[in-house]
């Protein structure tokens, strides 16, 4: 048995943790913003990794420091219950996303003002076509339990698997760590579609939609937590300190730089704005080495090297971070502090981004997009996070217990 049953020593929250999930936030509220032309020059678009890997890394090393204390202190049924709790939480917290954004949808597909069909830009026609909801009584019932995951409510089912995992690769990496390392990427394998059906093996992902298609046609999850694990619990295994930090030398950087600038040619960008037709072939006939569905192994890659070198540059816990507040004073620190905060109540922000992004879709397909109109509606849409991150910080601070103390010493 090797030594990982040892407790781990106290981690503390690393800024950089909060900051590069603050910005992972704002990103996914531009991404999932129908129309925002801000989505054409997000980061996801210079290479193969977009948000969601920043958003699920960071996930992974929060987890850690949430839950791996937890399983060191209180034990392992104590831990488990604890990932159990949270699990409930974001489920519901994904059910009343659904029903918010469908309610949001019908609303102003029923506007006099509006001229396109919001519900059924989500693929939720299902769920008002009378005929297929006749034909289909138990749909409400395969969403309640994750057969059914419509467009947009991909991410945190695939959470709630992922974190399900967490127990058992806790007792995994107490045999031993490599253990821990060789279930995640038999796992991932197993999740690579193209990679199953050319040895004839099992696909490991859950269907989306159980009434359409046969077993081979179906649609699956968008994004498969099989794959998608083995990003989370290489950010789990860095913060618990499993894996060693990598060394800061001019060789790892320059091979992170290279591994990030080849994937220029390769991207959204490469292709379509310097035209890299070699590019767009290889894209079209490899889509397998890239899919997010799946997690393809050069957005493994790629989102490693990115992170490496954003690690770097930040300093260790994120000293460079500070640092920039101290030297920009009353220019940074204010960000600094927004982007932390907005990491810190990411569940919270992620949830409200969501809803906020289609509506920010609804106000420029009525206003324009001209670029002012643009710019103005996105940050309604980031002043709408920022105040949900505070207001969500608020409430967990129970200030309610606070001040019931001092009128009882009153």
């Amino acid at each position: 048995m090797s030594d990982q049953s040892a407790p781990s020593p106290k981690t503390v929250r690393d800024v950089r943790l909060d900051f590069f999930r603050g910005v992972a936030m704002f990103i996914i509220l531009f991404a999932h913003t129908p129309g925002n032309p801000f989505t054409s020059w997000i980061p996801a678009r210079f290479g193969f990794s977009d948000a969601t890997e920043m958003f699920v890394f960071c996930s992974g090393m929060a987890s850690a420091i949430a839950f791996g204390a937890t399983f060191d202190r209180a034990g392992w049924l104590l831990g488990t219950a604890r990932v159990a709790y949270r699990v409930w939480q974001i489920y519901w917290a994904h059910v009343c996303l659904f029903f918010a954004t469908v309610a949001l949808t019908v609303f102003f597909t029923n506007l006099d003002i509006t001229t396109r069909n919001y519900w059924g830009n989500l693929n939720l026609w299902m769920l008002f076509v009378e005929s297929e909801l006749w034909e289909n009584p138990a749909m409400l019932l395969s969403f309640m339990t994750l057969q059914w995951v419509p467009n947009l409510f991909d991410i945190l089912p695939m959470y709630m698997v992922v974190l399900v995992m967490m127990p058992l690769f806790i007792v995994l990496a107490r045999l031993h760590f490599g253990l821990f390392a060789a279930v995640s990427i038999v796992l991932w394998l197993f999740a690579q579609r193209a990679l199953t059906e050319d040895l004839g093996l099992p696909y490991f992902n859950f269907t989306a939609e159980p009434w359409v298609g046969d077993d081979n046609w179906q649609r699956r999850w968008f994004l498969n937590p099989f794959g998608w694990q083995l990003l989370f619990f290489t950010g789990f295994a860095f913060m618990r300190g499993w894996i060693p930090k990598p060394p800061v030398t001019w060789w790892l950087l320059t091979l992170a730089a290279v591994i990030v600038l080849a994937n220029v040619p390769f991207s959204n960008i490469g292709v379509r704005e310097f035209g890299f037709d070699f590019a767009r072939e290889w894209r079209a006939d490899h889509r397998q080495w890239f899919s997010k569905t799946d997690f393809g192994v050069l957005r493994f890659v790629q989102f490693l090297a990115l992170a490496y070198l954003a690690w770097v540059i930040a300093g260790d816990k994120g000293n460079r971070l500070r640092a920039g507040a101290g030297t920009l004073g009353r220019v940074w620190a204010p960000f600094l502090a927004i982007f932390l905060k907005v990491g810190q109540q990411s569940l919270a922000v992620f949830v409200v981004s969501i809803f906020v992004g289609r509506m920010n879709g609804v106000f420029l397909d009525l206003l324009g997009r001209e670029m002012w109109i643009v710019v103005a509606v996105n940050l309604f849409g980031m002043t709408v996070l920022v105040l949900t991150a505070y207001v969500a910080g608020w409430m967990k601070s129970q200030p309610w217990k606070v001040k019931r103390t001092v009128h009882a010493t009153s």
